[in-house]
């Protein structure tokens, strides 16, 4: 469209310049004839109107476009000639980004090595732990001996089976529990032999050594798959082992719902098995139950007669109080230690917790044929 009025133009300029020429040229003559000039005159009087109109309207339709189309072709030659320098736009420089802020991730010890568990034949324990030589004096808190006699029984071992039940005792602790426990409860689950089924308690004196304070006839588990009154499966074993008192469950009155019995002065263990906390405990016995004892026939807890469950649970509460050591846990399994591996931190320290300085044993050795009772 632009170079259709271009031409337009420039056909106009040229009949303007060949006007002009002839007007020129004209003029000259009208010069030479005055009567051409006369006549001339009046018909440029009569077409200067219509000359008029014609120039204005080749100027506005022709001639302006034109030199439009001409300034913008010339600008835009010169601009592919002389291309204008690129502007430089400024960009913030990019921010550096801030160095990564490395969360140090907590230094998990690795899970201890546990011992082989003891299980139902237990290793030898001269094997495990060498016989100790008295313990340096360590200071022992002065025994408030309960009111309350303990029950008549005639049927425990005679002193020769007691020194060989203290013996058996010092070589199945190790050391570090030997140093850190005040009390010893040494329980036989064994079925036959003159130890079996019964509870000795040892208390470690100023000097080191450990002396007997009571003998007392036991009921341990029933050692069978059996169904319980609630309608759950629930096998009456009795674990062998190393135990704790939990601090946080006591009870001079506790009933079982899972077996719907009464637990009177219940001490219930701090075990922990596939991560649930365990119902072993030793506490009284009740009814008809009482009459059993020395006998297996507990659900799994180890049983006493009343009065001795009463007297042990306010021994314990009174006289042996304190910091005691942890045993091991296996995160892995979520289980806690029952063989003896006692917690300790990465530099080889014992771990404790407030409760109580006392330790159970639980272990299948009735003392009349000790090498069997190995395998």
């Amino acid at each position: 469209m632009g170079a259709k009025r271009a031409t337009s133009g420039l056909k106009a300029l040229s009949l303007a310049y060949l006007a002009g020429a002839s007007a020129f040229g004209f003029t000259i003559a009208l010069q030479q004839n005055q009567q051409w000039a006369v006549e001339a005159k009046k018909m440029a009087q009569i077409a200067l109107p219509a000359a008029r109109d014609a120039a204005e309207a080749a100027n506005q339709n022709a001639v302006k476009p034109a030199l439009a189309w001409a300034g913008a072709t010339t600008h835009a030659i010169a601009e592919l000639l002389n291309p204008p320098a690129p502007q430089r736009v400024a960009v913030a420089a990019p921010r550096k980004a801030a160095p990564p802020v490395l969360l140090a991730r907590p230094v998990l010890a690795p899970p201890p090595a546990l011992r082989p568990a003891i299980g139902e034949t237990p290793q030898n324990p001269v094997a495990v732990s060498p016989p100790l030589a008295a313990a340096p004096p360590i200071a022992s808190p002065g025994l408030t001996a309960p009111s309350i006699a303990p029950a008549p029984d005639a049927s425990g071992p005679g002193p020769v089976e007691l020194a060989r039940v203290l013996g058996h005792l010092k070589v199945s602790l190790t050391r570090e529990m030997y140093d850190n426990f005040d009390l010893f409860l040494y329980v036989s689950k064994a079925d036959r032999g003159p130890w079996s089924q019964r509870m000795y308690v040892f208390q470690k004196q100023a000097n080191g050594d450990l002396t007997m304070l009571y003998d007392w006839p036991v009921s341990t588990g029933r050692e069978l798959d059996e169904i319980a009154p609630n309608g759950m499966g629930a096998p009456s074993i009795t674990p062998q082992g190393y135990y704790e008192i939990d601090p946080d469950r006591m009870y001079r009155g506790y009933h079982s719902m899972q077996w719907d019995q009464p637990m009177p002065y219940a001490m219930f263990f701090t075990w922990e098995h596939e991560g649930l906390q365990t119902g072993l405990a030793i506490h009284g016995a009740s009814g008809a139950d009482i009459a059993l004892l020395g006998k297996r026939s507990s659900a799994g807890c180890v049983r006493l007669a009343p009065q001795n469950a009463q007297l042990l649970f306010r021994l314990i509460r009174a006289d042996f109080k304190g910091l005691a050591p942890r045993f091991a846990y296996d995160r892995r399994t979520a289980t806690m230690s029952n063989d003896g591996l006692l917690m300790h931190d990465k530099a080889g320290n014992l771990q404790y917790a407030e409760g109580y300085k006392v330790l159970v044993f639980i272990e299948n050795n009735g003392g009349d044929n000790i090498v069997a009772a190995l395998f």
